[in-house]
Formats: structure tokens, sequence, C-alpha cells
């Protein structure tokens, strides 16, 4: 049957094949009619943070990310522990922890290198005793500057123990001797070198998912008539490592010990990922990139400069595309590869927003998308939340009422 004639009617049990019970029971169910297409859609609270409070280790920040309650919901109710999942662009990792957390096997992909830097130590973590014995051989005493000027960010002090760390783990890195305790320093420290309160490097900026042009910070120093002040780098990097790591549970810790082995991590385009066999994916909960609502690159200048990554090459892996038909036909790509490695009757939920004042829906681009590329289109789910400011940051302001919403569009292989 052409797609254009194919239509879809739901019913109170949803769609064939999905719980009973996967929708709450207050439920909005309408249709949406899109390129010859009838989708059904849902729209409900099905999570919150309240549900079910996060694992602490979730607390590391990264442009655009979703809450670690969104991969939650599908992966509680459309798998189990011996299936695989999968993020294509996996970002700080939210998915990938969050499926590890569950004891389900995962792969994340992302084509931005400081995603793996946020991700793989918190899949192998290290205890506490190990972080605070190794930032004891460290020699933060060093009097060296950064090689770029930094000193509206830092100071003096600050700058010198940031460089001396940064040199400690490119030596280590260089002469192959870099292990998990490394990488999870590595990682606080990227987290921890701009923010907005005292538990950054910094003096008061941009949230930490961002980083201001020195140019900007010199700007916004002015405004605030404020001045670096002196941040104890090895204190603030062992604080954040007991807040990621000192309410862990038992079973976290075990999970993510094993479920690491079990990981991959993957450096690649979407639409290309060979290292994948077919079939071989469950279940995929992803949110691609928004059109040209964020530079990866220049958000991150600060976090590759420390990592000695060219944010230059960033900027050139990730496609931004400027408007709808260039970002759907990258899209398009994607839906291809993602119907190779997705298992019979396994499925995708992949989250987009509304963007531009309201005025474009991007999961009636993406659902069309899904159906072309061979998957049947379960519908679209509308979750209602709180607003945040995150979601307002990046352009994605979709309820003026106090609330914003997830849209995701699921999709099965049949």
């Amino acid at each position: 049957m052409p797609i254009s004639e194919r239509t879809y009617v739901p019913d109170t049990r949803f769609q064939q094949g999905l719980p009973a019970d996967f929708l709450p029971l207050e439920t909005k169910a309408d249709t949406v009619r899109m390129k010859g297409l009838i989708i059904p859609r849902f729209t409900s609270e099905f999570w919150t943070p309240r549900q079910r409070q996060a694992s602490p280790l979730h607390e590391i920040s990264y442009r655009a990310c979703f809450k670690p309650q969104l991969p939650r919901y599908f992966i509680e109710r459309l798998t189990t522990p011996d299936d695989v999942i999968y993020d294509p662009f996996m970002g700080r990792g939210t998915t990938v922890i969050e499926a590890v957390l569950l004891g389900r096997g995962a792969i994340g992909n992302d084509i931005n290198p400081l995603c793996r830097i946020l991700t793989e130590p918190r899949l192998n973590v290290p205890a506490l005793a190990e972080i605070e014995e190794r930032l004891r051989t460290i020699d933060f005493d060093g009097e060296e500057g950064a090689d770029i000027d930094l000193s509206m960010f830092y100071h003096r002090k600050t700058e010198a123990e940031i460089v001396s760390l940064r040199n400690y783990l490119a030596r280590r890195k260089r002469t192959l001797e870099e292990d998990g305790v490394d990488r999870w320093i590595r990682m606080v420290a990227t987290n921890r070198l701009t923010g907005h309160s005292a538990g950054f490097f910094s003096v008061y900026t941009l949230p930490p998912n961002q980083a201001a042009s020195q140019a900007s910070q010199e700007k916004i120093n002015k405004k605030r008539m404020q001045s670096p002040p002196y941040r104890d780098v090895k204190k603030l990097i062992l604080r954040k490592s007991v807040s990621l790591l000192g309410k862990l549970s038992r079973v976290a810790r075990a999970r993510t010990k094993n479920g690491g082995a079990r990981t991959i991590l993957l450096n690649s385009d979407a639409w290309h990922t060979p290292e994948i066999k077919d079939e071989f994916v469950r279940l995929t909960v992803t949110s691609p990139p928004f059109l040209d609502i964020v530079n990866y690159s220049q958000d991150n200048w600060l976090r590759c400069w420390f990592n000695d990554i060219d944010p230059e090459s960033i900027g050139g892996k990730i496609t931004i595309a400027r408007s709808v038909e260039d970002w759907a036909r990258i899209m398009q790509k994607v839906f291809v590869e993602l119907f190779r490695i997705t298992a019979h009757r396994g499925f995708v939920a992949f989250e987009v927003g509304e963007i531009r004042k309201r005025n474009i829906k991007l999961d009636e681009v993406i659902a069309p998308l899904g159906v072309t590329a061979g998957f049947r289109c379960l519908g679209i789910l509308i979750n209602l939340q709180r607003f945040t400011k995150t979601s307002n940051i990046w352009g994605v302001n979709n309820n003026e009422a106090g609330t914003n919403t997830n849209r995701i569009v699921l999709l099965q292989k049949t």
C-alpha cells in the first residue's frame, strides 16, 4: 500500500504489541494528519522528575539534553535486560547511562568527541577514595598560565591549577598511562570549567552547558562589577565527585562496573555506523540536533581547549542544518540506518520539539520520515511538564502558561 494511503487509528489499547498500561488513564487522544498519514497523538504527563528520582550520575551538564525520566519510561516498558538500547546522538550520555543503570546493554554514538569524555567515565565509576588519592598525587602548585587569555574567567592561581591539571592529563594520555580515575577527573574538571555558582572554577558566567566568549565574559564582569575569585580546583573536583557518587546505590555501582563492559561508544555520523550489526538494537531513544538552534563548537570552545580538541573540527563534523528541508534530508539518512540496525518488532522513540515560536513542529516532520524508511508510526506522545529555563535557552518554549513539552515520535519495525 502506498505510504500516502496508510492510516493509523488509535484505540484504548494504544497499538497492538505495546503494554496495555503503556498510556496513563488520563491520556488525551486525537489524530494529526501529515503528508497523507493520519497519526494518533497522545497527550499526558507520562513522566515527571517526581515519579522517580534520577541517579546522581546524570548530573553532568550538556546543552539541550533531556531528563533521564524520558528514556527510562521507554526502556522499562519496551525492553528486557537482554536487550540493547541505542542513542545515535548521545550528548552527555543520558540514554546510555540510564540503560546501564536498568541492567541493559547499550550503544552510544556522537560525532562530538566531548560526548565520550563526558559519558565513558560514568560507565565504570571509580571509588571516591581512588579519586581523592589520585588528586593528592597531582601537582597543582605550578605557576604556568594558559596559552590563551582566560583572565576574564579565572583568578591567576586558579588558572595555574587548571593548566597544571591539563598538562598532567595530556601527559598521561600521551604516555598511554591514562586510566579510569584519570578519565573521571578529566570529566569532572571539564564539567566544572565555567558556571554560575561557587561550585565552578570560574567567576559567575553562563550556565555550565555553554561557554561565553572572552569578549562576552568581559561584558558580564563589567555589568556585574565582578572579578574572578580564587577557586580551589582540587577541592571542587572532589566535591563534585562526592555529589555524583556519594548516594550511588550498591546495585548502581555494580551495574556501572559490569554494564560498562557491555557498552559500545562510537564517534561516527549517525547515518553510518557499520560497527553496529543488522537488527541488533531493540530500542533507540534519542533527540537529534534541532536545526541551527545550538552551536556546539562555540558552546564548547573552552571544554575543547582543556581537552586539546580543535573546536573548529567539531563544527566541521556536526551538521547544523539551516532549513527544515536540509534537516529532514539528514534525518532521513539517519532513519534508514536506524531501520537497518533495529530488531524485528523493535522500537524508536525520537524526541523533538517545537521551535521558532511554535511555527515548526518537528514531530510532524519526523513521523513521515520514519514511515518512508520502513517503520510503522505508532503515534506521537506529547509529555507535558513544568517549563524549564534550559528549554528556553535553546529555543524550545512550547507552552506559555508555565509548562513545556517533550514530543516523541514512536516507531516500530514490523
